[in-house]
């Protein structure tokens, strides 16, 4: 390893340590004020959410609805490669914050809109990542893996744990997992950002939280999906001689 990729060790080190940290006591706390909030939510609401992430998981496994260029790094270091990464996550935290806002001062039915279209961002995010550290989204396990990535990014304590080591050894799981169980993959994820999501609704204030909630939602799927696959490539890397 050279001296950036011992850097990038050790924090990535700090980012496994993070995630499988208990949540904040006013996350948990928030699960309560969560299920009120759901029971004010008109049921059409929660059918759009399901709906959307039912259809996301199926597009993202059939390939179908995202594209990207084959690898966009070929030949760049890590450190070049983040380097890109980081330019392409300003970009993509500016797209969902001014969507956010929009369609959250847009009352009920364009916040309703909100859902799919800021998951159709986030997994145009994650191909873009898959593309800019060398690997190739052609490839079903590779669309598998940016699932798990998404499944890590919002999901709870529990399933963070469960999910962590199947990205650290990706090489090793991945033969064996051959599907996604969207029910699970949608319950956590609802259960993740139901709370602040949810709130993105209510009249007056929607416009606020859809950007401040949208731009926090993108830079914790970027960061876990930089690091998810910096861990890939770091793993890659010869140790010090």
């Amino acid at each position: 390893m050279n001296e950036y990729e011992l850097q990038v060790y050790d924090e990535i080190v700090e980012w496994k340590r993070g995630l499988l940290k208990r949540s904040s006591l006013i996350s948990r706390l928030s699960k309560k004020a969560q299920t009120r909030v759901n029971s004010l939510i008109p049921e059409k609401a929660h059918e759009v959410i399901t709906s959307s992430i039912k259809q996301m998981v199926k597009a993202t496994l059939t390939g179908s609805d995202f594209t990207t260029k084959r690898s966009q790094s070929t030949g760049l270091s890590l450190k070049e490669r983040d380097a890109v990464f980081a330019e392409k996550m300003t970009f993509y935290r500016r797209t969902a914050t001014v969507e956010g806002a929009g369609t959250g001062a847009g009352g009920i039915l364009l916040g309703l809109a909100d859902f799919p279209l800021l998951l159709s961002i986030k997994m145009k995010l994650l191909f873009e990542a898959a593309s800019i550290y060398g690997y190739d989204t052609s490839k079903y396990e590779e669309r598998l893996f940016i699932l798990h990535i998404f499944q890590l990014a919002f999901s709870s304590d529990e399933k963070r744990r469960q999910v962590l080591p199947i990205i650290e050894n990706w090489d090793q799981y991945k033969e064996e997992l051959q599907d996604m169980d969207w029910r699970e993959f949608q319950q956590e994820y609802r259960d993740h950002i139901d709370f602040v999501k949810m709130l993105q609704l209510v009249p007056g204030v929607g416009a606020a939280i859809g950007a401040y909630a949208n731009y926090n939602l993108l830079d914790a799927l970027g960061v876990t999906a930089k690091n998810a696959y910096r861990l890939r490539l770091i793993k890659s890397v010869p140790p010090v001689q």
